[in-house]
């Protein structure tokens, strides 16, 4: 017997806790069911550039990614097929050789910024969710995770955040916070909203 794969959205602001929250639910319900996806993952490849090009693309722009490619793969995975998700290196902004092989699952958690933006990305999820998380919070959670986990220095990661950062957040990520279900306030580790959204899931894995 067959069944329907599903697929949650989660989206905000960068650092407002979509990994942590897809994660942390992902880990805590502890079923091979569900995966998580991120949206990075489809960063567009430019190795045709040089790296110091690279530096300069806006990263907060929905034309930096590659949605077609992820369209492709999410009606693959609901058909019930495999597919080779993207692996993204961020200190080099690179698809790296690797990818990573997903497939078979019932329920597909997929998270980054720019989900909602997409008319065709939106009608293919099941259910919405935004992290609607202060956006000071957001930044110095930017900058530790930047400079620690993807070797920026501080100047550089100020530089993104005023020239691209905000100004997309507010021209295309806040906009699309009308497209959610459910708005999730204080980031990732909000308990209650991480029960009653693994309580929903696992009633979809239930009625399935």
């Amino acid at each position: 017997m067959s069944h329907k794969t599903m697929i949650i959205g989660i989206s905000g602001p960068s650092a407002s806790g979509k990994s942590l929250l897809a994660n942390t639910i992902v880990n805590e319900m502890s079923t091979e069911l569900v995966e998580v996806i991120s949206e990075d993952s489809y960063y567009r490849d430019r190795s045709d550039i040089s790296f110091d090009e690279r530096i300069k693309i806006n990263y907060d722009h929905p034309d930096s990614l590659e949605h077609s490619l992820l369209i492709d793969h999410l009606e693959r995975l609901k058909n019930g097929e495999m597919v080779n998700i993207p692996q993204y290196d961020y200190t080099k902004h690179l698809r790296s050789e690797n990818t990573k092989r997903v497939g078979k699952h019932r329920i597909i958690v997929l998270e980054g910024i720019l989900l909602f933006v997409d008319p065709e990305l939106r009608e293919m999820m099941d259910i919405s969710i935004f992290m609607d998380t202060p956006l000071d919070i957001c930044l110095i959670r930017r900058l530790k995770r930047d400079i620690i986990e993807r070797e920026r220095d501080l100047e550089s990661v100020l530089t993104q955040y005023q020239e691209t950062v905000r100004p997309m957040y507010y021209q295309f990520i806040e906009p699309s916070k009308r497209y959610a279900d459910i708005i999730v306030p204080r980031g990732g580790g909000n308990r209650i909203a991480i029960d009653m959204i693994k309580a929903k899931l696992k009633e979809l894995l239930s009625n399935a």
